[in-house]
């Protein structure tokens, strides 16, 4: 009669640390594209590439932290197909971003130009983290001092007032 080999408790670990290590070490090589419909992509592989490149120069406008082509949003999936129609018209890459800019403006780049209108989208991480600061050292600046230890006849009536019982608030 043979016995029935039961895997040791020490050998489910290790094979689950290996299946995580394989799949963490897979990660980088995973293309997070949000064009899941093969249908939305362009035949032409050079076209592709150049839309691909397009979107993800531009923000999504619902996620606002994600280019067009990485995002999932309704509005995303709209504009990638606007980018490859606009892309297999034969319009160059800058009338399409031209177009998208003068839609949406400047804000649905993720790198927006420098210039005067665009000020507030540079500057405005520097302002806000110098007004935190300042905000930070004038918070610093008013607090109060720290207690003085008390001298001998303020604590030889603090011990009478408490021996007398008028230190218990409850009586």
């Amino acid at each position: 009669m043979r016995r029935k080999r039961i895997p040791s408790a020490r050998a489910q670990p290790i094979g689950a640390l290996c299946l995580l290590a394989v799949l963490l070490a897979a990660a980088p090589f995973h293309a997070a594209r949000a064009v899941s419909n093969p249908a939305e992509m362009l035949p032409d592989r050079a076209q592709e590439l150049r839309a691909e490149a397009i979107g993800q120069e531009l923000r999504c406008l619902v996620c606002q932290n994600e280019s067009i082509e990485e995002s999932d949003a309704d509005l995303a999936r709209d504009l990638r197909a606007e980018i490859r129609k606009r892309v297999a018209a034969g319009e160059s890459d800058k009338e399409v971003i031209a177009w998208m800019v003068a839609r949406y403006g400047d804000f649905v780049r993720l790198k927006p130009p420098f210039r005067m209108a665009t000020l507030f989208l540079w500057f405005s991480p520097a302002v806000a983290l110098a007004v935190g600061g300042i905000v930070v050292w004038f918070g610093l600046r008013r607090r109060p001092a720290p207690p003085q230890p008390l001298s001998a006849a303020e604590e030889a009536r603090l011990k009478r007032l408490l021996r007398e019982g008028l230190g218990n608030p409850r009586s």
